[in-house]
């Protein structure tokens, strides 16, 4: 079906006249019809829009760009001019907020002629790793229903495998693309920091927050950083640093490059199964000319708690904004400001957003901040220096992306750290600010995806990209399809 198709084949499709723009959007419209009342993955559809799209698009009749009158899902967190734009929050639902304008990232992909058929499923303001935060409910994995897609970018990485759409923007926090995508069977790439802008992204913790795309495969992951990478005058955290070809770089040929595999990613605890497809993974990139030696990241272990000091201080600080004075959720007949401010706030936010704008506060309070949020700080930094130095012996890193497959919907609801450890293997990297993704592996024996990690240095996205591109070459996972529908 032409939904199946990834970024490069709809492309030489279009080019060669095999199908038409609006049948493409169409055939994704019709799977998401047959499919998404199961899983739940979208929480708006703009398809009327996307059709009249395409059909300009038609019309013009020109494919020149790889991704002109490609249709894509868009995670509930960028704006999109005249789109609902929730967060999947009822502070902001109610009221359907439609922002005036386009993120940078969305008005590069219209400018190359992609087209947006909707919004995915978040867990609230990208708070969660299973999208069970989310106000519009939880999304269900496409390889088995009973298990979580994952989060927060849930929705599109579900979306992506159920071949809704054929590729859909994300976000990455603390594992938001990675750990959805590995949890799915498809590919999500979390670039540096300050790669791509986030002017126009829903902010939750401003100096971790990343934007990419999750694919179908590796080359679908060039495609798109292509098109949305480079700076932003309108996002002061981008940078000037150039742009390469990143489908050049996709050579296959890894002959030489230096793999390194940290000890403390292989940890008590970890499902077998996850250790041995990893493990076989950096075997076949040996096979492929690669050398393979284990490495130290002795500071791996404060990476999570660290996380959970600096991102809810984060939190508490880009959520005061949400308040219902010009726009979003209110109340009638408040008794004064204050009792106005608890009732918007205690209405509108769900209990983790609640949760970290009080830990957050906590740990930004006059006699505390020293004691955690300057002390987390410091302890970034060492974390930076681990990957710094392991850079200097091996080009990439190899790890899982999750200790275990999916978990099943509700395992962790009623224990937030449990579910604050799903990240264990995703925090380290948002620390150092360096870029990582995910790619398929292998299957559990329940048939669940099994998602490899790959890392590398900053602005380094080329050389991940590339080794990527030849394990999935040399494998057969990123193939498979889950039997929905």
């Amino acid at each position: 079906m032409l939904s199946a198709f990834t970024i490069s084949q709809a492309h030489e499709a279009l080019k060669s006249k095999k199908c038409s723009s609006e049948e493409l959007v169409r055939a994704c419209i019709g799977r998401v019809e047959a499919v998404d009342g199961t899983l739940n993955a979208l929480v708006f559809k703009n398809f009327d829009a996307a059709v009249a799209k395409a059909k300009e698009v038609d019309k013009d009749g020109r494919f020149d760009l790889p991704l002109r009158g490609i249709p894509f899902l868009t995670k509930d967190v960028y704006c999109e001019e005249g789109v609902p734009t929730t967060a999947c929050s009822n502070v902001l639902r109610h009221k359907e907020y439609r922002p005036p304008f386009d993120s940078t990232t969305i008005r590069r992909l219209k400018a190359q002629g992609a087209i947006s058929i909707g919004k995915t499923n978040t867990d609230e303001f990208t708070m969660g790793a299973s999208t069970e935060t989310s106000c519009y409910g939880v999304t269900r994995n496409p390889w088995d229903t009973s298990r979580v897609a994952g989060g927060s970018s849930g929705g599109s990485a579900a979306g992506v495998a159920a071949d809704e759409c054929i590729f859909a923007l994300g976000t990455d926090t603390g594992g938001s693309i990675r750990q959805p995508a590995g949890f799915c069977g498809v590919a999500g790439l979390r670039t540096t920091y300050g790669r791509t802008s986030r002017y126009g992204v829903m902010s939750m913790a401003s100096s971790l927050d990343t934007i990419g795309p999750i694919c179908k495969s590796i080359e679908d992951l060039a495609i798109v950083l292509q098109a949305i990478a480079g700076k932003d005058p309108l996002d002061g955290t981008t940078s000037a640093v150039p742009v390469p070809d990143y489908r050049a770089a996709l050579t296959g040929d890894v002959k030489g490059l230096r793999i390194g595999l940290p000890k403390e990613y292989f940890i008590d605890g970890m499902n077998a199964e996850v250790e041995g497809a990893v493990r076989t993974a950096a075997t076949v990139l040996e096979h492929l000319g690669a050398t393979v030696t284990d490495i130290s990241l002795p500071h791996t272990k404060y990476a999570t708690p660290t996380y959970y000091i600096l991102c809810p201080s984060e939190v508490s600080s880009n959520m005061a904004r949400y308040d219902g004075v010009r726009y979003g959720h209110t109340v009638e007949k408040p008794k004064n400001l204050l009792d106005y401010y608890q009732r918007v706030r205690s209405e509108g936010f769900g209990p983790e957003v609640k949760r970290r704008i009080m830990i957050g506060t906590y740990a930004l309070s006059a006699g505390y901040a020293d004691a955690y949020y300057r002390q987390a700080q410091k302890v970034r930094t060492l974390i930076k220096r681990d990957f710094d130095e392991a850079f200097q012996e091996v080009d990439i890193i190899l790890s899982p992306v999750s200790p275990t497959p999916a978990f099943t919907v509700g395992a962790h609801t009623d224990d937030p750290v449990a579910m604050y450890l799903e990240d264990v293997f995703l925090d380290g990297q948002v620390m150092a600010g360096i870029p990582a993704l995910s790619v398929p592996c292998g299957f559990s024996k329940e048939n669940l995806p099994i998602g490899l990690q790959i890392m590398g240095r900053q602005w380094d996205e080329g050389t991940i990209l590339r080794a990527a591109y030849a394990y999935e070459q040399a494998t057969e996972w990123h193939t498979r399809k889950p039997a929905l529908g």
